[in-house]
């Protein structure tokens, strides 16, 4: 019996999962070549500037009449960094392209599936769109929305509390989990937090995984680390600045001698507009990161901040990992979100995921 096109797409979309850690600002996207219900050829995107998924595939073997070219994103029809790929395919010329999903930048969407179709080739589009669309949802809510896909890394005691009244957290999870929230980092182009954070715990923020750990064969970038400061209250002493990565430091403030301090260190201070209680403007925070090609946020901060992104509707993913231990009605929140004092203005979660590490639980929840 032949495979299916789904089959196929699976195959493609496991190729596209390779590039997870390497191919920011750029999608995932992976190609398969298929002919006589055989794999010919096969390629991913592995790195940004780097040749796309097609092009390697493609290269690895001769496409013959009737073959069928599947690929989990719209081939580009624009010039990049690289040529148009459906120049490529059109000059191969395949019996059908099939597509996962439509590009999502409105500028370019649909036009290489009509240069592929006005050149005779058959194009389906919609196989596993949904799974294509997970892989690369940072990517596709920068193009559609013009914002980064924010996701929110908590730990708490199994009463809700992610710190001592001190403010000593360290550590709540396990060794394990730890660990496992490293891989979380090597996903995102930027790790968030806040100026009250770095000074409470002075943490690196940085990924400590090497490639041989991630299973990669191209080099990892090290994620922005992006810092709310409004009034510039970091001293450039801090851990953080003495480690290899940029550093971004959003503010209001406009005292020279502090952002020259601070720029001294390494740091690149943005100032942004203030919200209307006098506060960084968080969305547009997250705006000027999607400007600059930040698909996907991964946050690690307090209550005041994680509650505040929860409370703008900025966030769209809770990742709580859960220690077993009690750490007493004394101990710091999880979330502020103000008072609520009708159970019709709690927030909803929608769990997607459970899971052990470690001695934890790993709790991914969707916020609606």
């Amino acid at each position: 019996m032949p495979r299916s096109d789904h089959y196929w797409m699976a195959e493609a979309l496991r190729l596209a999962r390779k590039g997870i850690y390497t191919t920011t600002p750029n999608p995932c996207v992976g190609c398969v070549i298929v002919a006589d219900d055989a794999l010919l050829a096969s390629g991913w995107h592995g790195y940004s500037g780097g040749p796309h998924a097609e092009i390697n595939a493609l290269q690895a073997a001769e496409v013959p009449p009737g073959a069928d070219v599947y690929v989990t994103l719209e081939p580009c029809s624009h010039f990049g960094k690289t040529p148009p790929c459906v120049d490529a395919l059109i000059e191969a010329r395949p019996a059908r392209v099939v597509v996962a999903m439509q590009d999502p930048n409105p500028e370019v969407s649909g036009q290489g599936l009509d240069r592929l179709r006005a050149e005779g080739i058959e194009v389906v589009v919609g196989v596993l769109e949904a799974q294509a669309r997970e892989l690369n949802r940072g990517f596709v809510k920068r193009m559609e929305q013009n914002l980064p896909f924010v996701s929110i890394k908590m730990a708490s005691s199994l009463d809700g509390r992610s710190a001592l009244k001190n403010g000593s957290s360290q550590w709540i999870t396990s060794a394990p989990a730890r660990r496992d929230v490293q891989f979380l980092r090597a996903r995102a182009g930027a790790v968030l937090s806040s100026a009250q954070t770095v000074l409470d715990d002075d943490p690196s923020l940085n990924l400590r995984l090497s490639k041989q750990e991630l299973k990669q064969i191209f080099e990892v970038r090290q994620p922005v680390r992006v810092l709310v400061d409004s009034r510039l209250r970091l001293s450039g002493s801090e851990k953080l600045f003495t480690l290899e990565g940029d550093v971004w430091i959003y503010t209001l403030s406009e005292d020279e001698d502090r952002r020259e301090r601070l720029a001294a260190r390494g740091a690149t201070v943005i100032t942004i507009e203030a919200d209307a209680d006098g506060h960084v403007s968080l969305r547009a925070m997250l705006q000027d990161l999607a400007r600059r090609g930040i698909n996907l946020v991964h946050t690690e901060c307090g209550q005041h901040l994680a509650g505040a992104l929860i409370e703008q509707q900025l966030a769209d993913e809770l990742l709580l990992y859960l220690a077993p231990h009690l750490l007493g009605s004394a101990a710091r929140g999880l979330v502020d979100i103000g008072e609520i004092t009708a159970m019709e203005q709690r927030k909803t979660c929608s769990m997607r995921d459970v899971r052990q590490v470690g001695d934890d639980l790993r709790l991914t929840l969707s916020l609606v």
